[in-house]
């Protein structure tokens, strides 16, 4: 239900940008975020949006990625700048199926909480 897209293979410095559509229902009132995973790590949190536009980065990417997301076709966008070797990794989109609220920002940073997730789209930057 989570169709993700954008990845590909660009040059340490460079920029993508990847995108998540979802079908079969609608996440307007849902939080929807972006999850990544290296080869031989855990999966780790990315950035987040929140169905107001309230945002919340991973440390790691912080400055460096932007999420969005259009509420009414339930995709939701990540565009990464400034991309580094150890920003290799396939990135997943994740949606929570609760309504959204009540609870903070870190609470969602959790991989947990989502139930449903893309299929995961490959990026790899070369330095």
């Amino acid at each position: 239900q989570l169709q993700a897209s954008g990845g590909g293979l660009v040059q340490a410095g460079g920029s993508l940008r990847l995108s998540c559509t979802a079908s079969g229902r609608t996440f307007t009132r849902n939080i929807m975020g972006w999850f990544r995973q290296a080869p031989g790590k855990e999966r780790e949190f990315v950035a987040l949006a929140w169905p107001l536009g309230r945002t919340f980065y991973g440390e790691s990417v912080k400055g460096r990625f932007t999420i969005t997301r259009d509420v009414t076709k339930s995709t939701v966008y990540l565009r990464m700048s400034s991309l580094e070797s150890e920003d290799t990794a396939v990135y997943y989109c994740a949606a929570d199926s609760t309504v959204a609220g009540g609870r903070s920002d870190y609470y969602y940073s959790r991989a947990g909480i989502y139930d449903f997730w893309g299929q995961g789209t490959l990026v790899t930057v070369s330095s």
